[in-house]
């Protein structure tokens, strides 16, 4: 198979859909890699690094599109990637199509085979590609927290752990799943107060015992949401429904009751945000303020520390990468039932049901459109 790496053109977007050592172990298993000249240099690889390990090297993303059978990137297509899709070819990348409209229609008028990293699961019902950048944006909301608490971003002045006489930051993290607990560990080693909140019991069991009960964990309903929040210097939202728009849990009218200079971390952003105010920023303007509230909103925040996240997220790709070079998607999917939970458009039809659900638009069983 004719694989294509083309450069992300996402704003602050310096990961890379293939690492050379990937790139080196399909090449093992007689495929063809082409790479857009500079793909990787942003952190780190350059062009020769994809020489030595049996790509090629292509001027224009134009061209990469055009030769490949198999499109591998990191972040959704833009606009202008959506347009040199052609019908039958191989996307295989973070999608996030609940709230963008316009590019699951593009997609849908592509007739591309897209396969979404977010919604390939495994046996144990997780989500194995999207947990590294999970954990990571976990870990990161933290620093971008205590970031957007400074005084000089608009923030109260609080230092999350405190210091000998001064009280630390109360932290709320809103889920209990990969970003949750990891923006847990993080935040506790900071020694700030944290609490979790999340609706499964089992979740919030596991957490206790994982933290040796240095954590409060809460169950999630309206009423928790709004007292824990309002009491909140810096509230987390790690909230996840698989290939769904994110819940509003945070409204507006909590983000008016809070205290002034409270920051809020929309992890779930790329979903839509599970917070009322929220809309995505960028690595360039990461903040802004409502009603004295700093809103941390990036869409793409693993992007910040794009070498190990390009590092890990290429360690869980690429066994998908080499068995849909291998077989051809038609047989991957048809021989995996959870890369097959991927497939969110295939050919002009939306095959993810929440997709398709959050959209209002006709959906067609993954299974019966490949048959």
């Amino acid at each position: 198979m004719i694989i294509g790496i083309p450069k992300e053109i996402k704003t602050h977007e310096y990961r890379v859909g293939m690492i050379p050592a990937s790139v080196k172990e399909v090449v093992s298993h007689g495929h063809h890699v082409f790479v857009e000249t500079n793909a990787g240099t942003g952190i780190g690889f350059s062009d020769q690094d994809y020489i030595d390990a049996g790509a090629q090297i292509l001027a224009t993303a134009s061209d990469v599109f055009a030769k490949a059978e198999m499109i591998v990137k990191v972040k959704e297509p833009q606009a202008v990637e959506r347009a040199m899709l052609r019908e039958g070819q191989i996307l295989f990348t973070y999608l996030h199509l609940a709230p963008d409209p316009e590019q699951t229609h593009d997609l849908i008028n592509s007739k591309a085979v897209c396969i979404a990293y977010e919604t390939v699961t495994d046996k144990n019902g997780r989500l194995p590609l999207l947990a590294p950048m999970s954990e990571v944006a976990g870990r990161m909301s933290i620093q971008a927290g205590a970031f957007a608490l400074e005084k000089s971003r608009g923030g109260s002045g609080i230092l999350l752990g405190g210091v000998p006489g001064v009280e630390p930051a109360k932290v709320v993290i809103i889920g209990g799943g990969v970003v949750g607990a990891n923006a847990a560990q993080m935040a506790l080693g900071l020694q700030a107060d944290v609490t979790v909140i999340d609706r499964n019991i089992d979740v919030l069991r596991q957490l206790d015992v994982q933290f040796n009960g240095k954590l409060k964990t809460v169950y999630s309903t309206n009423d928790s949401i709004e007292k824990h929040v309002l009491e909140a210097d810096l509230v987390i939202g790690g909230v996840l429904v698989v290939g769904a728009a994110a819940p509003k849990l945070v409204t507006a009218e909590m983000i008016k009751k809070m205290k002034p200079g409270a920051a809020i971390v929309d992890v779930a952003i790329d979903q839509g945000g599970c917070v009322e105010t929220s809309h995505a920023t960028t690595h360039s303007e990461p903040t802004y303020i409502v009603d004295e509230v700093v809103h941390y909103c990036v869409a793409n925040m693993p992007g910040a520390v794009a070498r190990t996240s390009a590092v890990a997220l290429n360690n869980v790709t690429l066994p998908y990468i080499v068995n849909l070079a291998n077989k051809g998607y038609k047989k991957a999917l048809q021989d995996d039932k959870h890369l097959l939970n991927g497939l969110n458009v295939y050919r002009g039809q939306i095959t993810c049901e929440s997709v398709a659900t959050s959209l209002d638009l006709p959906y067609v069983d993954a299974d019966s459109a490949i048959a």
